[in-house]
């Protein structure tokens, strides 16, 4: 049980390997039964042990993580605090869930959803594959945040607004800043400003450092346009009727 929790990882992760794509499929799977049972899901008890259910796991998830490192002395003030976007994305993402802010909710979806899928997709757990806690806690956080606001769309009903889109490119591009001063401050590179990840990701075809934060901002907007399609084309489709 030990080697589960040990500073380094026995076999590294391999992209796309037959134990990454089925937890993407797991997370897949978990998303398509929150749709078939979200008549269920908005009835009064359901609803509130589903919504502070999955805000104590992804709060718990995060101080597991902080509780890891400092036990295997991994923990750094360059490296370690929630400050990446996918912290924040959990922090808000809780509260979402349980205070139903639908301002928060603008936020999180694009900003949650958007970074999520892609850091599953391209994992920056280097060393770390099933069944150690690492790999673990970082798909239980990250599935969980996309979790957590599909079910502020399918089972609470909310839609984000066109404008919305831009207000969340504003508060991502306004943390960015933010994050760009502490990472002067304490030579951190919180959100990957600073250099790019080990682990291969989109980073890599986007050019050195500082150039690739263009083309990053770019991928940003597309991504968050890419989320509201679905929105805007059953806007569409109930205008036509």
């Amino acid at each position: 049980m030990s080697d589960l929790f040990v500073k380094d990882g026995s076999e590294p992760f391999v992209l796309f390997s037959s134990t990454h794509i089925l937890t993407m499929a797991v997370i897949l799977a978990l998303c398509i039964g929150m749709y078939l049972f979200r008549k269920q899901l908005k009835r009064g008890l359901p609803n509130k042990i589903f919504r502070f259910g999955m805000a104590t796991i992804l709060i718990i998830s995060e101080i597991s993580l902080i509780w890891w490192l400092l036990t295997v002395g991994d923990w750094s003030l360059q490296y370690s605090l929630p400050l990446h976007l996918s912290s924040l994305s959990l922090f808000l993402s809780s509260i979402l869930l349980i205070t139903r802010n639908y301002r928060l909710f603008e936020f999180t979806y694009f900003v949650g959803i958007g970074s999520a899928f892609q850091v599953m997709l391209t994992p920056d757990i280097q060393a770390y594959t099933f069944p150690h806690f690492r790999y673990i806690h970082f798909f239980v956080s990250h599935g969980g945040i996309a979790i957590a606001n599909l079910f502020m769309v399918l089972v609470e009903g909310y839609r984000p607004t066109f404008k919305s889109i831009f207000k969340a490119f504003l508060y991502v591009n306004c943390y960015s800043l933010f994050i760009f001063i502490v990472n002067v401050v304490i030579d951190g590179n919180y959100m990957y400003i600073m250099r790019k990840p080990m682990n291969p990701s989109v980073f890599d075809y986007l050019g050195p450092w500082p150039y690739y934060i263009i083309p990053l901002e770019i991928i940003t907007l597309a991504t968050f346009l890419l989320l509201y399609v679905p929105f805007y084309i059953r806007k569409i489709r109930d205008s036509s009727r």
